[in-house]
């Protein structure tokens, strides 16, 4: 069974959502430490981010000064379309 290529389909999907899931966790931790409270609206946007997504963001916020530069960031990507995996 663990040979079957649907076993691991499901198995890499499994995987790429514990991905995305920690990249985001600290994403938002450390956004939060820097900035304070990001509002839930942005929180929200951030979630809907692809991994890559993700982690473009994660080295791009090293260079963010204030909150204004994360709404003009993700005001500037491009969100992924519904049903899309990363």
């Amino acid at each position: 069974m663990q040979e079957s290529v649907i076993y691991q389909d499901i198995l890499q999907k499994g995987e790429e959502r514990g991905k995305k899931q920690e990249a985001l966790q600290l994403i938002l931790r450390l956004l939060t430490r820097r900035f304070g409270a990001i509002e839930p609206e942005m929180q929200q946007q951030i979630r809907t981010l692809s991994i890559t997504q993700l982690e473009e963001l994660a080295e791009a916020l090293l260079d963010f000064n204030n909150q204004s530069d994360l709404v003009n960031y993700l005001g500037n990507i491009s969100l992924p379309q519904p049903n899309q995996e990363d």
